[in-house]
């Protein structure tokens, strides 16, 4: 926890650097309006990060969140297409997610096959049901309620997309930091085997997980077709790296049981400030890609110099 609680220290200065180089660099990145775009541009990605936190503090992975929301996202449209109304479609939407949660739940619970392989496969399979669904023909006949609720909804003069991201964020951060299933979630992480012989119920939380993942994943897909007013087969494709990069610079550990959900907020933070202070300075998007990526090797690195440094220290000693 002292190290965790040093790397949030760590990433907080990064985050007062990168504002600071923004600030001096373009004079539009402090103004309220750019802090409102940047976050309703990325709504959909940092809600999922919050999710992703728990599922790999449990010690698993899901590659599959982005299809799920391309797949929730196109589902929708395919419904409103159909003359389905607004409100059943969301709904619809929302439990194809949950179907979808449930559907890698039981291969990786059920059947004890690794997270890893099951969402890769899942995040093609899902992709190609996207596609089949829309033909990769754009849909955009949405309800003139729901492009508003996306574009220029507000709660008082707080757009929706910052209040939906708060109240997930602060729920996220009670639940994995001060209930009894957030330890279960910390210690299945950290030892699966002690913990299935000291009688927890592993199945159910790795199941419970899967499934928050892949609600919140289908409700990422239908604000994204919100804001945007139309979806296609690639709705969020590439997703998954912001999203992962995002948890791992939090200080989660990949080999699982370690990492904070205050972590995981800075380094969102961290990563929309750094995308969008090289949108301004006209970066394009395949080299904003490129620094994500280094970022998410980085990240995955720091746990591992960490623990190593440690045990350095800790021979010297």
């Amino acid at each position: 926890m002292t190290a965790l609680r040093s790397w949030e220290g760590f990433l907080f200065a990064v985050l007062i650097l990168i504002y600071a180089v923004n600030a001096w660099s373009s004079p539009v990145f402090l103004t309220p309006g750019n802090q409102i775009n940047m976050f309703q541009l990325s709504v959909e990605k940092i809600i999922v990060a919050l999710v992703m936190t728990f599922v790999i503090i449990n010690g698993e992975i899901d590659l599959s969140v982005a299809s799920i929301m391309g797949l929730a996202a196109c589902a929708f449209g395919w419904l409103v297409q159909a003359e389905v109304p607004g409100g059943w479609a969301i709904m619809i939407a929302l439990m194809i997610g949950l179907a979808c949660g449930a559907f890698n739940a039981l291969f990786i619970v059920g059947f004890g096959i690794p997270s890893l392989v099951v969402t890769l496969a899942t995040m093609i399979a899902f992709r190609g049901f996207a596609r089949v669904l829309v033909e990769d023909r754009g849909i955009n006949a949405f309800p003139a309620w729901f492009n508003h609720l996306g574009q220029k909804g507000l709660i008082g003069p707080v757009p929706l997309a910052m209040v939906v991201f708060a109240v997930l964020a602060v729920l996220a951060y009670l639940i994995l930091q001060r209930t009894a299933f957030g330890r279960k979630v910390y210690f299945i992480g950290a030892n699966r085997a002690v913990a299935e012989f000291s009688g927890l119920d592993v199945r159910a939380v790795k199941a419970k997980i899967f499934i928050a993942s892949g609600v919140v994943s289908a409700l990422a897909g239908i604000l994204f077709a919100a804001r945007v007013g139309a979806v296609r087969g690639d709705v969020a494709q590439g997703f998954e790296l912001d999203i992962i990069t995002m948890v791992l610079l939090g200080g989660v550990s990949i080999f699982g049981g370690a990492g904070t959900m205050s972590g995981t907020i800075l380094a969102i933070l961290i990563v929309l400030a750094l995308r969008n202070g090289m949108a301004l300075q006209n970066i394009t998007g395949h080299i904003q890609t490129g620094v994500l990526g280094i970022l998410l090797i980085l990240s995955v690195m720091v746990p591992i110099i960490r623990e190593t440094g440690g045990r350095l220290i800790a021979r010297v000693r």
